[in-house]
């Protein structure tokens, strides 16, 4: 069964800085691509960022400019989003999910929750 643990959340102030992580179990890590979504409040599940194990790159939203770091640790079975320069817009339940996934980026974990207010 796939499991996927997020944490890292919390609050912070605006143009702070976060680590998320994501602990990965129940299938072999290192040989899938995974992705960080993100769900603010009212709106829709918003796509983050992409760590492909086709290409070895890593792919971000346009909103994440380069405030925002994706990274993997395969012996670990864990990924990390690096979250700098916060902004309120960036509040928001993020989430890690494992490829390939369906309309609603199923499997994902339970989230971090992540509020950035001064």
């Amino acid at each position: 069964e796939v499991k996927l643990v997020e944490s890292g959340g919390g609050v912070v102030q605006p143009g702070g800085s976060l680590r998320l992580s994501c602990v990965a179990s129940g299938f072999t890590f290192r040989e899938y691509s995974m992705s960080w979504v993100r769900q603010a409040p009212g709106k829709g599940l918003e796509w983050v960022s992409t760590l492909s194990v086709v290409d070895q790159n890593a792919y971000y939203a346009d909103f994440v400019g380069d405030r925002f770091t994706a990274s993997r640790d395969n012996a670990k079975n864990t990924m990390y989003l690096e979250l700098r320069d916060l902004k309120s817009e960036d509040t928001a339940m993020y989430y890690c999910t494992k490829h390939p996934y369906d309309k609603s980026y199923r499997p994902r974990g339970q989230g971090t929750q992540v509020t950035v207010s001064s």
